[in-house]
């Protein structure tokens, strides 16, 4: 009797051999970097994050599309996108790198001019070159506790030079009687009408909006209030351009007994302020 072996049917595995499953990793990772160096591009002072979040993002995105075009990946359009965004974080980090270093050079330049600020020197003005008076026997009466101005104040019509070539230059203190409806002077008190001239001998056009005009009146030095009316108060406004000159009338409220005014003038940030001292 012969016996039959009935064929036993091939073992089919679940998956084919060869095939393998895609790889995304790289494509997904530089789309995740990508969005996040270019977010951080946009913040100028986060210019470093952006450029080395961008460099690897790229870097992902251009070997994901590698594995693509070998049939590893499947995404090519989100490894397209990733390596885009890494470029652009790039470019944002350089933006923002030259933005960050000129403001802070700006900063510092600002910080250097305002800590130095330009010096000023006197120049005195066309009285002060004549000839004093001859002394005579009554020259013993003069007060004995007048004393001479410090080096440091100017006189009327003295001249502040900077070393730029800005020039000030302060008049004498003028009687002055305000209108009707004027503001800062109070009723009992004087007031007094001084000019301020500002010659910009520099080569660049000076911003006269900045400059401020301050007094103090008698011997305790107290704040004479500036006057507001329709003939002064109106300050400096605009600009002065090089080798032109802008005066401007300035009125100050002192007390009735007040025999001197020291108006300090400041022309900005950029410069020392200079004062003059003005007998009433």
């Amino acid at each position: 009797m012969s016996q039959f072996t009935q064929p036993q049917q091939p073992f089919a595995p679940d998956q084919t051999p060869g095939v393998r499953s895609a790889r995304n990793g790289l494509g997904t990772a530089a789309l995740v970097l990508g969005i996040i160096g270019t977010v951080s591009g946009l913040i100028p002072f986060l210019f470093w994050l952006a450029g080395i979040l961008g460099l690897i993002a790229l870097i992902l995105g251009l070997t994901g599309r590698g594995r693509v075009k070998r049939g590893e990946a499947t995404n090519k359009g989100v490894t397209t996108f990733g390596a885009v965004l890494g470029l652009l974080a790039l470019i944002l980090s350089v933006v923002g790198a030259v933005i960050t270093f000129k403001a802070v050079d700006d900063a510092v330049d600002e910080i250097n001019k305002a800590s130095s600020g330009s010096s000023a020197t006197a120049d005195p003005g066309a009285t002060k070159d004549e000839p004093a008076p001859e002394k005579t026997d009554d020259a013993t009466d003069a007060p004995a506790d007048e004393e001479e101005p410090p080096a440091d104040l100017l006189e009327e019509r003295d001249t502040a030079v900077y070393d730029d070539g800005l020039e000030i230059t302060v008049g004498n203190a003028a009687a002055y009687t305000p209108d009707a409806y004027a503001a800062g002077h109070t009723k009992g008190n004087r007031a007094y009408k001084v000019s301020v001239v500002v010659e910009n001998k520099t080569k660049e056009k000076f911003d006269a909006v900045l400059v401020s005009v301050d007094a103090r009146a008698g011997e305790d030095g107290v704040s004479a209030e500036q006057i507001f009316d329709g003939k002064v108060g109106e300050g400096f406004t605009g600009t002065v351009l090089s080798g032109k000159k802008v005066t401007v009338q300035f009125a100050f409220d002192t007390p009735a007994d007040a025999k001197n005014l020291t108006v300090e003038v400041s022309p900005g940030l950029d410069w020392d302020a200079s004062q003059w001292e003005l007998k009433l």
